[in-house]
C-alpha cells in the first residue's frame, strides 16, 4: 500500500529551494541510517531553527530497512514538534540509480528523489532522468526530483567514480528543459568521501593540514547565468574537520591524507544559487572519533548508550555549527 509523504508530515523541496535561492543560503542535506544520527540531525536543526533534508542512499535503505525508515521519518516530524519547533523536513533519496528504486521510495513516503544518470552517456542520462521526473511529478502529491550533470570522483556507499568531469555549462539549459528536473547537482570540484584529493593536488599548511584546490566558482557562475535562480546542488561537500581527524588518530584510527572542502568555500557557494549542500563524511568522522575516544579511555565499557550517546552529541554540535556558520540555514525554518 503506497504512502504519500504528506501522510508522514514531510514536505518536498519546491518552496524550500525557492526561498533558499532568494535568501542566499543552502539547506543542509544530512545522510542518516540509524537512530542516533537521526536524533542528532533533528536536535541540531530544531535548536538552530533550520529546515532539513534527511538523505538516504540505497545502501542506507538496505541497512536500516525501508519500513523502519518510513516510521523513523514520521517519528522525526513528531520529535521536532516535541522539541518545541516544527521544522520543515524532507525525506530524500540520495543517488538513486533506477526508476524501480525511485518508485519504491516514493511509494514508501519519500518526498524528494535524486536520479543519478551522470555516469551514462548524455542522451541516456536525459532519458532516465525524464522517466523519473514524469513519474514523480505525476503523483497525487508532487515529488521533487534532483538530476546530475558532471561526475564527482571518490567512493561513498555505492557511488564509485575513478575520474571526475566538471559539469559543462553549455549542457545545463538543454538538460533542465528536456528533463523537467526541480534541481541540478553539478560537479565543480567537490568529491565523495573523506579523502577528496590526492596529496599532490593540494598545498600543505604550516601545521601539516592539506589544503585542496579551490572549487571552480567560474563554472558555477557560468551555470547561474544560464539558469538564473534555478536550484543548484553540491554533493561531496564534507569539510573533514581537522579536530575530528586528530581525535580519531589519537585513539588509534588511521586515515590516509584526509582532506575536505574548506568551510569558507562552502559558505561562498551557499550564498549563490547553490541551495542544497550534501554532508555525510563529516558526520561519520565526528561519530567515529567520539566512539574511539570512549573505547580508548574506558576499555571496560560495553553499554552501547555510553559510546553512541557521546557520538550523537558530537554529531549534533557539528551539524548545529554547519547550519549557523557554513550553510546559513539557521533561523530559516
Amino acid at each position: 500500500m503506497a504512502t504519500s509523504y504528506k501522510e508522514l508530515g514531510l514536505v518536498n523541496t519546491k518552496e524550500l529551494f525557492a526561498k533558499a535561492v532568494k535568501g542566499g543560503y543552502a539547506l543542509p542535506a544530512y545522510n542518516f541510517n540509524n537512530m542516533e544520527q537521526l536524533q542528532a540531525i533533528i536536535q541540531a536543526c530544531v535548536e538552530t531553527k533550520s529546515p532539513v533534508i534527511l538523505q538516504v542512499s540505497a545502501g542506507a535503505r538496505k541497512y536500516a530497512n525501508a519500513t523502519l525508515l518510513r516510521y523513523m521519518a514520521q517519528g522525526a516530524v513528531a520529535y521536532a514538534k516535541e522539541l518545541g519547533y516544527a521544522i520543515p523536513i524532507v525525506l530524500h533519496l540520495d543517488h538513486g540509480d533506477s526508476l524501480e528504486l525511485v518508485k519504491s521510495c516514493v511509494e514508501s513516503g519519500f518526498s524528494s528523489v535524486m536520479i543519478d544518470g551522470s555516469h551514462l552517456p548524455y542522451e541516456d542520462n536525459i532519458k532516465l532522468t525524464k522517466a523519473v521526473v514524469d513519474y514523480a511529478h505525476g503523483q497525487k502529491d508532487y515529488v521533487t526530483v534532483e538530476g546530475e550533470l558532471g561526475v564527482l570522483a571518490g567512493i561513498e556507499d555505492d557511488v564509485v567514480a575513478e575520474h571526475s568531469s566538471y559539469t559543462k555549462p553549455a549542457e545545463v539549459i538543454d538538460f533542465v528543459k528536456r528533463t523537467g528536473v526541480d534541481s541540478l547537482a553539478i560537479s565543480i570540484g567537490t568529491s565523495h568521501g573523506a579523502v577528496k584529493f590526492k596529496r599532490e593536488q593540494c598545498t600543505v599548511s604550516p601545521d601539516g593540514v592539506l589544503i585542496p584546490p579551490t572549487l571552480r566558482f567560474d563554472i558555477l557562475e557560468e551555470i547561474e547565468k544560464k539558469l538564473p535562480g534555478f536550484p543548484i546542488v553540491l554533493h561531496g561537500s564534507s569539510s573533514v574537520p581537522i579536530e575530528h581527524v586528530r581525535t580519531l588518530e589519537k585513539f588509534g584510527g588511521k586515515l590516509k591524507d584526509p582532506v575536505g572542502i574548506p568551510e569558507e568555500q562552502l559558505r561562498r557557494a551557499a550564498k549563490s544559487a547553490v541551495c542544497k549542500i550534501n554532508i555525510d563524511s563529516d558526520g561519520r568522522l565526528a561519530m567515529t572519533a567520539a566512539i574511539r575516544k570512549v573505547f580508548a579511555e574506558s576499555p571496560a565499557e560495553f553499554d552501547p548508550r555510553k559510546y553512541l550517546g557521546p557520538a550523537r552529541d558530537s554529531l549534533k554540535a557539528l551539524y548545529a555549527h554547519k547550519n549557523r556558520e557554513v550553510l546559513g540555514s539557521a533561523n530559516q525554518a
